[in-house]
């Protein structure tokens, strides 16, 4: 077993030289550990992320599936900021090691039992229970990493801790490419993707084996808990003391803006690319001839409604449909049958006239618009042959909407990963608060370009990764900045409040998007609604920069005692 004090002596201990050669191997197989530990993390989170809006839609059906989208995510991020601030507090009371061996596990367990929800509430308490392992995790893994590294390898390590997140998000967008491309090919059969998902995010409790057999804490940290007179994790300290109190709230303030950006914008543009492209697949269905076959499916349970039943398991929602008249009358035909209500032509348009008065006025259709619909008499496909039709194509486009989430994610965190890069290469050339500015003010630019002009399927391969890249750099701030604004005794605690009490205030952002978009600016459409939301979020990264005046520079500084 590797101890911190059998390690070896550093390779090189020469200013000229690659920081890295600084390293023991104890110091790297901490740094390698908490960089497994928080790409776990980012996959859980990006797992969520690709997998919201299927698995709502699934429980409970698609109406305001926007808000609910918005009030999951809310929910998760308020288990993420409590997760975060005790086991922040836990990691200076009870040790960085142990407190990262319980995050684990925690995001691990919940994660593996989302894929067993049964209902919209039960899947949302999994989430919140989730998040408390999500939010320790990121506090006491670079307390650990900041303690154990030589002073001038620090920022670095930590750039590569945060850098290295990139790719469990880019591991979630492959997993999400790969299961669309399964699903496109019906190799899943009955199986939602969605659950497969979660429990592939079950994995990461492996690791914590590994950490309990491993790691030590830091000899910092011991140092202090030694000291008698010395309270760890002390939040009264944290916030009696003027220096502290100054540095966890223009912390909190940082975080608020970055955590907003990317849970409240940046993290939703899975939700505007499916709804962009759910529109393109549509279009391109109908020119291959999928217009008759909707029509011919709703001809027929008209002249035939006690097929419905049947009919109604392979097509379950009209949202199986892709012509938006057919769309109409079908929704009309369920409600009517819910209802107990006669179903035949003069209902069903009738029903489904009025269900037109809430719609965009782009999408509404008059009754006389639905009634030459169904005009042309109906071939006379079997009720059974035209259902499977219809799930087949619908179960091929969700594939295809899976498959371009994944690439949207894929693409957003290659962007992230050289977007952190980049920060820590800033932080150390011009210090840590100009560096911020550069990225907040990149951010809103980027994000809000994005929101407003993404359209086509090429558009996915530039627009996104300039985002991530930006988005993320924010992020790779808070790695390197936060421990450099508390002691030892207070960094667990002070870097949870800053980035955990900021996601308290900052879970309200996806809540507020999903708010916006659902009923602000719902009557302009799903994909309009997506933009304008988005658009208007952008203002959070201005947040962070009200920020930066009040924040300390760290540049070439120790880190305090």
């Amino acid at each position: 077993m590797i101890t911190p004090d059998a390690s070896a002596a550093p390779l090189q201990n020469d200013s000229t030289q690659g920081w890295w050669r600084e390293l023991t191997r104890y110091q790297w197989l901490v740094l390698v550990v908490a960089i497994f530990g928080w790409l776990f993390d980012t996959m859980d989170q990006q797992l969520f992320n690709l997998a919201r809006s299927p698995a709502i839609k699934d429980l409970h059906g698609s109406k305001e599936f926007q808000w609910y989208a918005g009030l999951t995510t809310a929910i998760f991020m308020l288990g993420w900021a409590t997760g975060g601030i005790i086991f922040g507090i836990l990691g200076d009371r009870l040790g960085r090691a142990r407190t990262l061996t319980l995050t684990i596990l925690l995001y691990s367990l919940f994660t593996g039992l989302s894929a067993l929800s049964q209902s919209l509430w039960d899947f949302t308490f999994y989430r919140f229970l989730t998040g408390l392992g999500v939010g320790g995790e990121f506090a006491v893994g670079i307390s650990l990493v900041a303690e154990v590294m030589p002073e001038r390898a620090r920022p670095h390590a930590l750039g590569w801790l945060q850098a290295c997140s990139a790719f469990g998000n880019i591991s979630a967008a492959l997993i999400s490419m790969g299961l669309g491309t399964l699903e496109g090919f019906k190799v899943l059969g009955g199986l939602q993707v969605w659950r497969v998902m979660f429990l592939v995010g079950a994995v990461p409790a492996f690791l914590a084996i590994f950490i309990v057999r491993r790691l030590k804490e830091p000899e910092r940290w011991t140092a202090m808990r030694a000291q008698k007179d010395v309270k760890l994790g002390s939040v009264a300290e944290l916030f009696s003391t003027p220096r502290w109190r100054r540095n966890a709230i223009a912390g909190l303030v940082l975080a608020i803006s970055g955590v907003v950006g990317l849970w409240g914008i940046g993290f939703f543009g899975f939700d505007l690319v499916r709804a962009v492209f759910h529109q393109t697949y549509e279009k391109e269905a109908i020119a291959q001839g999928g217009d008759q076959l909707d029509r011919e499916f709703v001809q027929y349970l008209l002249k035939h409604p006690a097929e419905l039943p049947a009919s109604k398991k392979a097509v379950p929602s009209a949202d199986a449909l892709v012509s938006p008249q057919a769309k109409r009358l079908y929704g009309a035909i369920l409600q009517l049958a819910d209802a107990g209500a006669t179903i035949s032509t003069e209902s069903a348009v009738e029903t489904a006239t009025r269900s037109q008065e809430s719609l965009p006025i782009s999408d509404r259709f008059a009754r006389e618009q639905l009634l030459d619909f169904l005009a042309p008499a109906p071939v006379g496909s079997s009720p059974t042959n035209l259902s499977e039709r219809i799930a087949d194509r619908r179960m091929e486009i969700d594939g295809r909407l899976t498959n371009v989430s994944g690439i949207y994610g894929l693409l957003f965190n290659v962007g992230a990963f050289f977007g952190v890069h980049l920060f820590s290469k800033m932080a150390q050339f011009m210090g840590r608060r100009p560096a911020f500015a550069i990225s907040f003010i990149a951010a809103l630019v980027t994000t809000a370009y994005s929101f407003w002009f993404l359209e086509t399927y090429w558009d996915v391969f530039w627009m996104v990764p300039i985002m991530g890249f930006f988005q993320l750099s924010i992020f790779g701030g808070y790695a390197i900045y936060f421990p450099e604004l508390f002691p030892t005794r207070l960094r667990s605690t002070g870097i949870s409040f800053c980035y955990n009490v900021g996601r308290y205030l900052a879970a309200g952002g996806p809540l507020l998007l999903g708010t916006l978009a659902a009923q602000v600016f719902g009557s302009h459409g799903v994909t309009m609604s997506w933009r304008l939301a988005g658009v208007c979020m952008c203002s959070f990264f201005l947040l962070g920069l009200a920020a930066l005046p009040f924040a300390p520079e760290t540049r070439g500084q120790p880190l305090p005692e």
